[in-house]
């Protein structure tokens, strides 16, 4: 795998290193001795699947407060989307700052988000899918969000949103 660190402290997109023939390819999309020697959280306790039938459908901006903060590490398995993840460490360089990264089912790139980030992300196809492994298991009365919107953060979105759950169109402006 091929571990590129984004302008986010402790977050990487990361490249498969595939071995191919005829046939196909053969590549890890995990290694604990890798994300390791990255300083990633490599205890991964729970799978996820999201489904999004529409193009322009906004999930997000999520993340669990402690003792239940979450990594992920996320990959688009049919379709595609713009993942963005957002630093809420107040002992960070880059608090409150956002990094936005295209994954898509041809390009096979995953994003790994550290605990205290919050995330999201914005379908660019119809029928778009995600699957990623968390940190912690999800625990509702720990969730928190902040508003896909919100001004403190200023996003660049690649489109306008179309479909957003109203618990994600509730979200209340963030306070530092």
């Amino acid at each position: 795998m091929l571990f590129t660190e984004t302008k986010l402290k402790g977050a990487f997109v990361i490249e498969l290193e595939k071995r191919g023939d005829e046939r196909g390819f053969f590549a890890r999309t995990f290694c604990r001795k890798e994300f390791a020697a990255h300083g990633l959280n490599t205890q991964l306790f729970q799978g996820n699947m999201s489904y999004s039938r529409f193009k322009g459908t906004l999930r997000g901006m999520h993340y669990q407060i402690h003792p239940h903060a979450e990594a992920k590490l996320v990959r688009c398995t049919r379709g595609a989307v713009f993942d963005v993840a957002i630093d809420l460490r107040s002992d960070s360089p880059t608090y409150l700052k956002w990094f936005g990264v295209r994954l898509s089912a041809e390009n096979y790139k995953m994003f790994y988000i550290p605990e205290d980030f919050a995330h999201g992300y914005m379908t660019l196809d119809d029928h778009s899918e995600l699957i990623y492994m968390v940190s912690a298991f999800y625990t509702p009365e720990k969730e928190r969000g902040v508003r896909w919107d919100d001004p403190a953060f200023n996003i660049k979105w690649p489109l306008l949103p179309e479909i957003i759950s109203d618990k994600d169109k509730k979200w209340a402006d963030f306070r530092a």
